[in-house]
């Protein structure tokens, strides 16, 4: 059987077949529709089946979807376990290389998403990356106000409410009295009080820096409609094709409703994919790496992976520990006590995600009597155990 490898560039495709004993000649492709289609009837017409391409950028995209809708049976590689050896490599060889290595079967597929899952992780990272750009939008404002000597930030904890909206809007109306501005603040009353607030509320607000944050708080505003809009989106697609899996993911504590359309979307809600619990927290980049040598670890810092996935399920991890006289709360605290908060928290995700995993697959929703509950009074039975030993111990030495 013939395989063709596809070293895949921006502007060109190196296209190179093996039919087990020689390759044909490797020919080159420009990237536009026309020609991809010219290479797919080239491979039809030599009986090729099977390609294999690597993952660049997104540059596989159009190429991948144009064989699929030919009938290829494609393989998408990453080009890190695929590397030539040093000082041989070329386009050419590269391609030769991806045909030969799929031909005796020694490539592992990427996993590539239903059509639907792209959709929803087509909005669902637009999302994520629009909470970014709105927090940015907010720091300018923050700053922006700070320059004119307006302290808000010192005043309220979150600087997305209601409240600082409102005196937003009221400055760039050009409204700079204290007292009506703090009229527009709900709540806060210790500061109302202690006349901290109007303090904050009182500066010199520029004409340039008005206009400046007048166009900051439209930018921050077409965020915000852009961000409801990619949710509308997103609950639709999952009330339509995934509402058993939503109903599975929000059984786990800590998961809210935004957050398991993301892990539905980044893991595609079909664990069959993942050989087991280890296999998907490996490819978030939630697993110690390992790197052993002579018998000892130089690093076990976690691998890289899916960082959509990884950032959910940090959130998702905070959640979890703050529930009160829940599993995911005792094992944070025992675990912050030996090592950094930090670590902790990258060990709840990876517990978290190894839940996700048995969840999904299994198709039960999370049953909290299954995990092992901390017991406050087994640690100290064991504690005062090893205190009676150690008396013991220190009475023989004497």
């Amino acid at each position: 059987m013939k395989t063709c490898g596809l070293d895949v560039h921006k502007d060109s495709i190196f296209c190179a077949i093996y039919n087990g004993k020689a390759y044909c000649e490797v020919k080159e492709y420009a990237t536009t529709t026309p020609k991809i289609r010219l290479m797919g009837e080239y491979l039809r017409s030599e009986g090729v089946e099977r390609v294999a391409m690597e993952s660049t950028s997104t540059y596989w995209v159009p190429i991948w979807d144009i064989l699929l809708e030919m009938g290829f049976e494609l393989m998408l590689v990453n080009p890190f376990q695929i590397k030539q050896m040093p000082g041989r490599k070329s386009d050419v060889k590269d391609a030769q290389w991806i045909a030969c290595l799929l031909h005796k079967g020694m490539l592992r597929g990427s996993m590539i998403p239903s059509p639907v899952i792209q959709e929803l992780r087509t909005y669902s990272r637009k999302y994520t990356k629009l909470q970014e750009q709105k927090t940015r939008s907010l720091q300018k404002m923050d700053r922006i106000m700070v320059m004119c000597g307006f302290r808000i930030s010192s005043c309220m904890s979150n600087l997305s409410t209601k409240s600082v909206m409102l005196v937003i809007q009221a400055l760039i109306m050009k409204e700079t009295h204290p007292e009506v501005l703090e009229r527009l603040v709900y709540g806060n009353t210790e500061n109302k009080r202690s006349g901290k607030l109007r303090e904050a509320l009182t500066g010199n607000l520029k004409e340039h820096y008005r206009k400046q944050l007048e166009w900051e708080k439209a930018e921050y505003d077409l965020y915000a409609l852009q961000t409801e809009d990619c949710l509308s989106e997103m609950r639709r697609i999952c009330d339509e094709h995934f509402q058993k899996e939503m109903a599975l993911v929000k059984s786990i504590p800590g998961v809210s409703d935004t957050s398991a359309m993301i892990i539905i979307a980044e893991t595609g809600g079909d664990m069959s994919v993942f050989e087991n619990s280890g296999k998907i927290t490996g490819w978030a980049g939630l697993r110690p790496r390992n790197d052993e040598s002579a018998g000892k670890y130089k690093s076990t810092a976690t691998t890289k992976g899916n960082k959509y996935l990884r950032s959910v399920l940090v959130q998702v991890s905070w959640a979890a520990a703050r529930i009160k006289s829940g599993w995911f709360k005792e094992k944070f605290n025992r675990l912050a006590m030996r090592k950094s908060r930090k670590k902790a928290l990258i060990a709840i995700a990876r517990k978290l995600l190894t839940v996700t995993w048995n969840v999904l697959y299994y198709k039960t929703p999370y049953n909290p009597l299954r995990v092992h509950v901390y017991d406050p009074i087994k640690v100290e039975a064991g504690i005062n155990y090893h205190q009676r030993e150690m008396e013991r111990m220190q009475k023989l030495l004497s």
